[in-house]
């Protein structure tokens, strides 16, 4: 039988395995799971995940934890660069967060806000920010400009 030869009354899809319906059917007493093991249990798929090593200490735990960490105070900053400044505001204007949220160029003010010093600056501006890059911090002043620390 070729594709073009499919009537309509042809079923569009398989029919699902019915699993378990006697020995007959070939897929009775172990519905196709095998025998004993996680895999052959119902609900199984819950302790099957990548880092389960069957009863082997866990990878994480085989070490010893020591030290310190400064993940929970590091501080995430939305970055804007110099270039995007240039395209997006007109010379003399006051470059805020606020301002840039209205044009589009952060999404919200949660995170602060750090100027980084990519691109070239021509155009006089007053940036108010969070934080600036030494690099950002020159090109705006050595246009004229004002970089202000909120």
């Amino acid at each position: 039988m070729m594709i073009h030869e499919i009537t309509p009354l042809a079923s569009k899809n398989k029919d699902r395995k019915r699993l378990g319906r006697g020995p007959g059917s070939g897929t009775g007493k172990t519905a196709g799971r095998g025998f004993k093991g996680a895999g052959s249990r119902s609900g199984w798929s819950g302790s099957i995940r990548a880092s389960r090593e069957g009863g082997q200490t866990p990878f994480f735990k085989r070490f010893p934890k020591r030290g310190f960490t400064n993940a929970e105070f590091k501080v995430e900053y939305a970055v804007v660069n110099l270039h995007e400044l240039e395209k997006a505001f007109d010379a003399g204007a006051e470059v805020t967060p606020e301002a840039l949220i209205k044009i589009g160029l952060l999404a919200d003010a949660k995170l602060p806000l750090k100027v980084l010093g990519q691109g070239q600056l021509k155009k006089s501006l007053k940036v108010s920010a969070h934080k600036f890059s030494k690099a950002a911090e020159a090109a705006i002043t050595k246009v004229g400009g004002s970089a202000t620390t909120l």
